[in-house]
């Protein structure tokens, strides 16, 4: 009667490389057999013997991370063999910049919209001239519409700092 013996597959590393999975193999932990294409990926982008002698040079507690990054920077050289996840991070930064703008602008929109709708906290001085009723507050311009978050009130005396201003 022949014995059956039931062994664990072999790691994604050893069946690629058609070859038997020891107990000690060192793709075994991070290659797992169900995931063939991570293998794949990294050994024709850095090689099984460059992985390998890499695995065995970092610390155990390290060897998932660098594993993984190996694998995200395979994957993104398949994409684009030219830059990589270079290009991939490139791309997110000019999107968070033009998302920045947006934002901004979107912000200064409800500014004066919120301005607009506000009523008109002005008083009248003895030039005829409008002014924000608050001290230290910030004073929307009559004439444009445009929201200041600061008091122009520097000298505390009712009248705007600056030369020729009446």
């Amino acid at each position: 009667m022949a014995s059956s013996s039931h062994s664990n597959p072999p790691c994604a590393g050893c069946k690629f490389l058609r070859r038997k999975c020891l107990p000690n193999c060192i793709f075994a932990p991070y290659f797992p057999p169900e995931e063939p294409q991570k293998f794949a990926n990294v050994h024709k982008i850095f090689g099984a013997s460059n992985v390998s002698k890499l695995l065995n040079e970092v610390m155990p507690h390290q060897r998932e991370d660098a594993v993984n990054s190996l694998a995200y920077e395979a994957e993104a050289r398949m994409k684009d063999p030219v830059y990589g996840c270079v290009g991939a991070i490139s791309v997110l930064q000019r999107q968070v910049v033009r998302l920045q703008r947006e934002l901004d602008a979107t912000n200064a929109d409800l500014i004066r919209f919120a301005c607009n709708e506000m009523p008109p906290a002005t008083t009248s001085d003895q030039f005829g001239s409008t002014r924000s009723s608050g001290h230290g507050q910030g004073a929307v311009d009559q004439n444009s519409g445009f929201y200041f978050p600061y008091n122009n009130d520097h000298f505390g005396d009712g009248h705007e700092g600056g030369e020729g201003s009446m």
